[in-house]
């Protein structure tokens, strides 16, 4: 999770991978706003960052459907990734992302 700071017109002009005074309210990090964000910024680290969270979606896009043809089973993925997918998964339903449009239930 991230931590934003709004201006008066509700803007993000600030992120922080930790709290602070300034930065109280949480935005997911794959949030189009947070990519939006980091892509405007003039660094281009930045640049950067934004297109590894864009394609990260992308991946899990492609796990879906692999998972979904019966191509691989969740069972194949090694238990880290398994852990990660399924962090990824509740991230997704607790911020109501839902990038295929399916059910959310399965995997």
């Amino acid at each position: 999770m991230l931590y934003t700071k709004r201006n008066g017109a509700g803007e993000m002009v600030m992120l922080s991978k930790e709290p602070t005074s300034e930065c109280s309210e949480t935005v997911a990090p794959d949030s189009p706003e947070v990519i939006a964000f980091l892509a405007d910024q003039p660094s281009s680290s930045s640049h950067f960052i934004a297109s590894d969270l864009a394609f990260v979606r992308v991946v899990e896009d492609i796990l879906e459907v692999l998972l979904e043809k019966g191509i691989i089973t969740f069972t194949d993925l090694p238990s880290a990734a398994q852990a990660k997918v399924m962090e990824r998964k509740s991230l997704r339903v607790k911020n109501n992302v839902d990038l295929l449009g399916g059910d959310s239930d399965t995997i």
